[in-house]
């Protein structure tokens, strides 16, 4: 089962800031969500939400899972050390 793959607009916003190195294997990263998709009880993330992450070198990708519609909507991209914060 293939899930297509959306994006919030303000993360294709932020995509642009990052390194070319690094944006490479994001979106390598990113294309491997929708055809190879992680079991979702080792990515979802601790507390009361619906979502979940993948670690791509030290950036990491937030998104949400709609089984309805067959999308995962990628909600936030960032370097570790800041893409929790203000996360909603």
């Amino acid at each position: 089962m293939q899930y297509s793959i959306e994006f919030r607009p303000a993360v294709l916003k932020s995509l642009k800031r990052f390194p070319k190195r690094d944006l490479i294997r994001i979106k390598k990263k990113i294309d491997e969500l929708g055809s190879n998709f992680p079991a979702p009880n080792t990515t979802k993330m601790k507390g009361d939400n619906s979502f979940h992450k993948v670690r791509s070198g030290d950036y990491r990708i937030t998104y949400e899972i709609h089984d309805d519609r067959l999308v995962i909507l990628i909600v936030k991209v960032g370097h570790r050390k800041d893409v929790y914060k203000k996360l909603s």
